[in-house]
Order: structure tokens, then C-alpha cells, then sequence
């Protein structure tokens, strides 16, 4: 296949994927928003699941961007040397510092620690009031599981959530959660709610 035409290939997938990550971007920002919960779905994906495409679509536009570096690679070179005259060496070493400056900044939030916000450190302490354990409630867990993590009884969750009293204990809370509508949330606050109660009356 000749160079020119790999190249308007690779450039119009490339076109392609920013467009497509842009319209991902703006969906989640302004159509499914954070904290829209409450089963806000899009064809049938809610914004979690618009995130992993976003996601996976910012990696194949990086491999196409890195794929179209190389194969432009003599240019590039050319064109930060320049032609050999005095000064020549000092674009060079500003474009390694940029370079270097770009990497860096790129990979920093890797590097940094994660900060919890006020409240969370207590989520391990055992005695500790609030919506505690508030990381531990996943939608991929059961209704079983919640049980055994939390000491929460799934049979109150149920009556509490008011589902219906035949939703089996096996059912994932993510399933539940789409097919009738409450959030994440309302688990952790009844939870919550349910160890300040049983703490009252130890007092």
C-alpha cells in the first residue's frame, strides 16, 4: 500500500476517534452528568458504561497519534533541527525539554497520593457512625454479600428499598438498582442508618 494512502487511513481514523471522544466527553458532562444516577441510562448504557468507552476510545486515538508520530518521525526530526547553523543544538534541547516537561506532567497524578475526603479515614474504624464502610458497596455485589460485609440484614434492605419481598438474595444490587430505580446511595444510608440505631441501643 503506498505511504500516502496509509497515511489519509490512519489520519481519518484518527479524525474519527476525536470526534467520537469529544462526543463521549460532552455526553457525560452535560446528558449524563455526575450524580445523575437514579437509572439516567443512553442506549442502554448508564455513564459508567459511556466511561468505558470514552476510555478505551482515548486509548486507540493515542495509538493512532503514536502511530502517525512514527511514521512522520523523519519530519519531525527535521524540523526541530532545522537547518545546521548556530543554534540549531539549543531547538533540540528545548524540544527534549518540552518533551520531557509533557511526559512528566502526564504522569504525575500516577505518582501522587490519593486524598480521602473529611469523613472517609472512619470508614475503618469499627465503631464509627455515618456511612461507614461507604467503599465496600459495590453494584456487583449481592444482596447476600452486602449481608455478610456489612452485618445489615438483606431482608431490611429489601423492605427499606421497598422491593418487592421475592427479590432473591442472590440478585446483584447493580441489576436491582436498574430495574427499580433507587441509587448506591440509598443502600449506604440505609446501612448507615441501620448501625446507628443498633449502636443507640447498645448505649
Amino acid at each position: 500500500m503506498r505511504r500516502p494512502t496509509v497515511n489519509f487511513i490512519i489520519d481519518s481514523l484518527g479524525f474519527a476517534g476525536f470526534v467520537l471522544l469529544t462526543a463521549t466527553g460532552v455526553l457525560m458532562r452535560y446528558v449524563l452528568p455526575p450524580g445523575s444516577g437514579r437509572f439516567s441510562t443512553l442506549w442502554a448504557l448508564d455513564r459508567h458504561g459511556w466511561g468505558s468507552i470514552h476510555f478505551w476510545l482515548a486509548i486507540a486515538f493515542l495509538a493512532l497519534l503514536a502511530l502517525h508520530l512514527f511514521l512522520h518521525w523523519r519530519w519531525i526530526v527535521a524540523v526541530v533541527r532545522g537547518r545546521p547553523r548556530e543554534g540549531s543544538g539549543t531547538r533540540v534541547g528545548l524540544g527534549m525539554v518540552g518533551l520531557v516537561a509533557l511526559l512528566a506532567l502526564a504522569i504525575s497524578p500516577f505518582l501522587s497520593p490519593v486524598e480521602r475526603v473529611a469523613g472517609a479515614s472512619r470508614a475503618s474504624a469499627p465503631h464509627s457512625s455515618g456511612l461507614e464502610r461507604r467503599e465496600s458497596i459495590r453494584g456487583s455485589m449481592t444482596l447476600a454479600e452486602i449481608q455478610e460485609t456489612t452485618g445489615v440484614p438483606a431482608e431490611h434492605i429489601i423492605e427499606d428499598l421497598g422491593l418487592p419481598a421475592s427479590v432473591q438474595r442472590d440478585e446483584r444490587l447493580g441489576r436491582l438498582k436498574r430495574a427499580y430505580g433507587f441509587a448506591i446511595d440509598d443502600v449506604r444510608r440505609i446501612i448507615a442508618a441501620y448501625r446507628e440505631n443498633e449502636a443507640l441501643c447498645l448505649s
